[in-house]
């Protein structure tokens, strides 16, 4: 999350920093390579993602959502939509990650997005 955090401030980070910042803060193997894939994964998806969050999240626009908020949903719809991260893992981790880096609504409001998120993409599916 604060990787893209950072990407979404700064337009300047380089790959590598960000990289480097992986490895110093997970240390292990295989966390980094964990990190790295949805890393990139936001990044490659980041206009499908972005444009999914509007539609989702009425009278918000991702532009006036507070930053931490906006890169926390786009992680956690990342890991619904594209990994295997089972979705209620997903959004609990979402949920956390609001509570330490946002606001005192951020955890309730990322939850209530991503859980429309999910039962939209459930829908999809069934159709």
């Amino acid at each position: 999350m604060q990787v893209l955090f950072q990407d979404d401030l700064n337009l300047r980070v380089r790959p590598h920093e960000a990289d480097v910042f992986l490895q110093q803060r997970l240390g292990k193997t295989e966390l980094v390579e964990f990190a790295r894939s949805l890393v990139a994964g936001v990044r490659r998806n980041r206009p499908e993602l972005d444009a999914l969050l509007d539609r989702t999240a009425d009278n918000w626009s991702l532009k006036r959502m507070a930053a931490t908020d906006r890169n926390i949903l786009r992680l956690g719809a990342f890991e619904i939509l594209y990994s295997d991260t089972p979705d209620r893992v997903a959004i609990n981790e979402a949920v956390e990650l609001a509570k330490r880096f946002g606001t005192g609504h951020s955890a309730q409001f990322v939850n209530g997005i991503l859980d429309r998120l999910l039962a939209g993409h459930r829908e999809e599916k069934r159709q």
